[in-house]
């Protein structure tokens, strides 16, 4: 069971969505609390799974990932039924960042990167493509990022 998160909580859980490299000292500083207190509440929020992990952000333009494609899938009768091969198979290329089931008249969404739309292309033939199940793939190249964060909202 998770515990309610007070206003302490929801700062702590800011601050590390900012920068998940700060010390607790540092976060209970920041949000009025002493070291050992604000330890215990990052630790329980770990423990309750509201903390998944810590992980360090790349930029992906900087190490050659310049395109970024949004993938609808739609499955045919078959594909549907079997749903857990095709989202093993998904889970297995590095180039999908994210896959959503949908509502509607497409199944699931993926969101992919690639180095150009040239590589997009090689990941589509040699792998998405060869996925049993798929009727059809309506890729959406994006042109620019307006907006992109990993963090939520948790401040009130």
């Amino acid at each position: 069971m998770h515990s309610e998160l007070d206003a302490y909580d929801r700062k702590i859980l800011a601050l590390l969505q900012e920068d998940a490299s700060l010390s607790s000292a540092q976060i209970a500083e920041q949000v009025g609390l002493s070291q050992s207190p604000c330890w215990r509440r990052i630790q329980r929020m770990k423990e309750e799974g509201i903390i998944r992990g810590q992980v360090t952000l790349l930029d992906r333009k900087k190490i050659g990932l310049n395109t970024q494609i949004f993938a609808e899938i739609k499955l045919n009768a078959h594909g549907r039924s079997n749903f857990t091969e095709f989202t093993e198979a998904i889970r297995g290329f590095p180039e999908v960042l994210e896959c959503y089931v949908l509502m509607g008249a497409v199944d699931f969404l993926l969101r992919i990167v690639a180095a150009d739309i040239e590589a997009y292309e090689r990941f589509f033939f040699e792998k998405l493509s060869l996925v049993p199940g798929i009727q059809e793939v309506n890729s959406i190249v994006a042109l620019s990022e307006i907006k992109s964060t990993t963090s939520l909202p948790v401040l009130p």
